[in-house]
Parts: C-alpha cells; structure tokens; sequence
C-alpha cells in the first residue's frame, strides 16, 4: 500500500507505518481499521504528519491517531514528542482552541427516571448555560485581577468561587492546573477577549450533553465507576474560547516572523515553531497555560451549571441527582512529561493536538484512585452518534506516550456542510431517533451533524485492538445542547 511516493507497512491489525525517507527525522506511525485508510489518504492529514516528522528533537514516531484529518500545521489527531534540549515547540502542534477538551460526568438516574423529561431537561440547559458565538458567562464580566486568578488557578478558581467541590480535582487532568502559568506572556488583546466567556459553552463542535449508558464492555470497571445499563450521564465538551484562540494567534505571528533565525528548515510555515530552550518558546509555554487554566475554569463552572440546571429541572436534590465528575480530559495541549526512549526516561514536551493523553496505571501525574486503573478516555460522538468511556493502557506509555484519540474526526468540512446539508432534513433525523438538540443557530447544527464526522465505532474499535486504549463503556445521547 501507498501514500503517494510513500511506502505504507502494517505493523499490525490496526497500526500502520511509513517509513523515515528524505529528511524526516522519524518514522510517521497511525493507527486505522483497514477500511478506514482509503478516506485518511485523500484528506491529505498524512503529509501533515509527514511535514511533523521533519522537526528538530521528535522522539520515536510521528503520531496519526485514527480520527485523523486536516488541521493548521499538525494533523488534527496528531502527537509529537519533542526532546526539551534540541527539540521545538510548535503553536500549530497545539492548535487554536488551548485545551479544548471533555468532561464525562455519572448521576444516581436512570432512564426510567427521565425519558418523559428529556425535553424539558434540554431546554434547562439552553436557558441556563450560556452558548453560542459571543455568549457572555453565567459570570458577570471579570475583572483584569480576576481573570489573572483564573489563569493561574483553573479550575481550582471556579471551585473557590462557588462552582463544584474540592474532589472535582483529582478527576481532572493535571489538577485542573498548570502551575507554570504566567498572565504576564498573555497580550492585552487576549485578556479582553477572556474577560467574560468563563462559563459559556461556545459554538461548532462544543455541546452539552445528557444521555445513557447502552452497552457495557468491562464490567469490573463499570462497576468501578458506578456506571449500568441505563445510567444516566452528562457530557461537557468547551475549551479556552476566544482566550485560548488569541493566544495562539499571537505566538504564531511571532514565530513566523523569527523563523529565518533558527539553525533549521521548515516543510511548512504553519509548522512555525521554535526551540523549546529559547525565549519565545518559553514564553510561548507559560502563555498557553493560562489558555489551558482558563479552560479548566470554564469546564468546571460548566459542569456545575449543568447539575443545577438538572437539579432545577427534575425539582430533586444534589444528594438525589448523585452527579459525580469520572473525569476531565484535555485535547489541544502541551506538556512537560517524563517517558521512556530506547531504554532511557526523557523528559519530553508532549504535543496533543486533536489527541488526548491514555496513561496506564502507575503513573505518579495521577490521583490515587486512576493509579491502580489507568486514566479514563473520553471519545465523544456528536449528537446523533455514540460516546465512550475507555481507559489508559500500560501499551499506550510505550507505544503513543501515553497517548489516544480525542473523538471521530471530521470527513466534511464546515462548508461542504453548508452547501450539502439543511437544517430541517437533520433536525428531522434526530428527532427520528429520539434526540431532542437545541442549538444557538442553526447553522452549527447543519455544520456538526453526524455526517459530516467519520464512524465514530470504527475509531474506537481501531483504539481498542492497536492497544492504546481499551473500551469500558458505550453511551447514547438522549438530548444535545449546541452553540
């Protein structure tokens, strides 16, 4: 099989490799079903990966997970690790939306409990958790000493301020904190933007939503987590907003106007990066943790909003509803983390673009309940399909750095949607199956209707039998909040 000149050699049933040749300094390995390769090879994301091989300091492999498509600079689904003495740090190895990411949440509720109030529930959600492009957070406007507080603390600030408890942390990756945040490396232009979208969903792939638990794989771990047939859960997907965006909008100007200073080549200006030890590099890193800070804020007060709303909408207790946060994962990030390389522990920066990290047991960045297991993954559908809950695997730490998809990828971008699909024909199709969607316009429903998203099974299925993640439960959406 080819890519182009490219060789494509299977490694095994669901991994694949094409070999270093030219200048590549490592292979580029992805992970697929076979019959998933034909659409991967004509969306071109693998030359991205391609390009990723060419950067100074890449350990290993260059990284495709299976929900791979066209992004800026990197794949989306892409990882690459960098060795932090000669390697670089890329804005376009972590993508606009810093710390995009998934909170998957159980409740004491079962169907039986809800299935005549689906409605109502989602229209709870639509009135008390602000979304949409240009929403303004169920927090009134922050001022400039707040927000530097939010991007220091993350979700630890929304925690002091009211929404969500102490225990919330440890279900959060990193602590819902990176300490090395810093409002100083943050523009003006990106504080303004920040000061008054804490608490709000957002628009395109962003939604909120309540469902079930269909189908159940390891019922030790289900049980672990309290998770049956029936349950009912909440599923929170939002990240940094137009903070994060500005963020990464700034550096890469900088980086691409001081590209032509450093010792080294590009494949690609959108790969504008520099090296990890440099100023800009650092200043880059402490700037887009407080993105990854702001965004663990916004998620916390959001999962918060959504359990009143629950609340208030079934007229039952907190102690009734039982809402628990398993965990928080993070997409669209870099990190600072500790791997084994032919043998060795290196100290790496971990690119996570469109990708999420799956750490096996034992791994000391984890509280003390995932260390026996390993961290949960989060791989969420979209609206009219499934989501999943899986868990980290001790293959995933040799073999992807810890690292695993972060939903189905798209196929269709936003405006072959617009011009393929309308708005009546989808909204009629879900409420076909049974799923009540409100949306802030309609042109997002149009944008991110199942269609458009590649076969979200066959993404975790190719997770499941490469080994870097293995499946604990299924769940069906039963009602959707979008932007």
């Amino acid at each position: 099989m080819r890519y182009k000149e490219y060789e494509i050699k299977r490694i095994s049933d669901a991994i694949w490799e094409i070999p270093r040749s030219k200048e590549m300094r490592v292979p580029v390995r992805f992970y697929a079903l076979e019959k998933m390769i034909a659409q991967i090879i004509s969306d071109d994301a693998l030359q991205q990966s391609i390009n990723v091989a060419y950067l100074p300091g890449i350990q290993k492999y260059s990284l495709a997970m299976p929900d791979i498509h066209y992004g800026y600079g990197f794949p989306i689904g892409g990882v690459a690790a960098m060795d932090v003495d000669n390697g670089v740090i890329s804005p376009g190895g972590v993508g606009y939306d810093i710390n995009c990411g998934v909170r998957f949440c159980r409740t004491n509720l079962f169907y039986d409990d809800i299935k005549d109030k689906i409605k109502d529930i989602v229209l709870g959600f639509y009135q008390n958790v602000p979304s949409g492009v240009g929403s303004h957070g169920a927090i009134k406007k922050l001022s400039q000493k707040q927000e530097d507080e939010v991007m220091i603390k993350g979700a630890r600030w929304a925690i002091e301020n009211g929404y969500g408890n102490d225990s919330d942390l440890d279900a959060t990756e990193n602590y819902g904190e990176m300490k090395e945040a810093n409002p100083d490396k943050v523009s003006h232009r990106a504080k303004d933007r920040g000061l008054n979208q804490v608490g709000t969903l957002g628009s395109g792939n962003h939604f909120l939503e309540i469902g079930i638990v269909d189908k159940v794989y390891n019922e030790e771990l289900a049980d672990y987590f309290k998770l049956r047939n029936n349950s009912v859960i909440v599923i929170v997907h939002s990240g940094s907003r137009g903070f994060g965006y500005q963020i990464c909008d700034d550096y890469l100007k900088i980086m691409v106007r001081k590209q032509n200073e450093y010792d080294f080549t590009i494949p690609d200006r959108q790969l504008a990066c520099a090296p990890i030890h440099t100023q800009i590099g650092k200043d880059y890193f402490l700037a887009m943790c407080c993105a990854a800070n702001y965004a663990w804020a916004n998620r916390q007060v959001l999962m918060n909003l959504a359990q009143r709303s629950l609340c208030k909408t079934l007229s039952i207790s907190h102690n009734s509803l039982g809402f628990k946060l398993i965990y928080d994962v993070s997409h669209n990030i870099a990190k600072f983390e500790k791997h084994n390389v032919n043998g060795k522990d290196k100290m790496l920066c971990l690119h996570r673009k469109g990708a999420t990290r799956s750490f096996g047991p034992g791994r000391e960045e984890l509280a003390p309940e995932f260390q026996k297991i390993g961290q949960p993954v989060i791989v969420p559908g979209d609206m009219g399909t499934h989501s999943y809950l899986m868990i980290g695997t001790d293959f995933a730490m040799n073999e992807t750095f810890g690292s695993c998809c972060h939903g189905a990828g798209r196929v269709k971008s936003r405006k072959q949607a617009i011009r393929e699909y309308n708005f009546g024909s989808i909204k009629s199709e879900l409420d076909k199956q049974g799923i009540i969607v409100f949306a802030a316009q309609k042109r997002t429903l149009v944008e991110e209707n199942p269609e458009v998203y590649k076969n979200v099974s066959d993404v975790v299925q190719a997770v499941h039998i490469s080994g870097i993640a293995k499946k604990i439960v299924r769940t069906r959406p039963l009602g959707v909040l979008k932007g």
